[in-house]
């Protein structure tokens, strides 16, 4: 019983050094895939587009999300409104980490908090 006891004390140690190393890996390179996914379930639609259209959004004031500037090939990303959404000239994905997704290098990110313009 004493062994039992001790063998599940110890597992239960060893979960929580797992989990406290994966916290502290949050803001390092094991980080980015917590932080992509995070903008991702964050986001209602998913757009692929063209350098020319994530150009034109930096200069309607957009900035890209830092997360796509840490992944190789860096990418950018862009949360828009859904007003915004609607003049996006582009390719809309699925919304989840796929390989079509992971090969875009501009996305516009429409995200389900956005506030109405206005």
């Amino acid at each position: 019983m004493r062994t039992a006891l001790h063998a599940r004390v110890r597992k239960i140690h060893e979960r929580g050094l797992i989990l406290g190393w994966e916290y502290r890996q949050r803001g390092h390179a094991k980080g980015t895939w917590f932080r992509l996914r995070r903008a991702l379930v964050d986001a209602e639609q998913v757009w692929s587009v063209s350098a020319e259209e994530a150009d034109r959004l930096i200069t309607e004031g957009h900035c890209p999300l830092g997360i796509g500037l840490e992944l190789e090939p860096p990418k950018r990303l862009f949360v828009v409104t859904a007003e915004r959404s609607r003049h996006l000239q582009g390719r809309r994905l699925r919304v989840s980490l796929n390989a079509e997704l992971l090969a875009a290098t501009d996305l516009a990110l429409v995200s389900f908090a956005t506030p109405p313009e206005g």
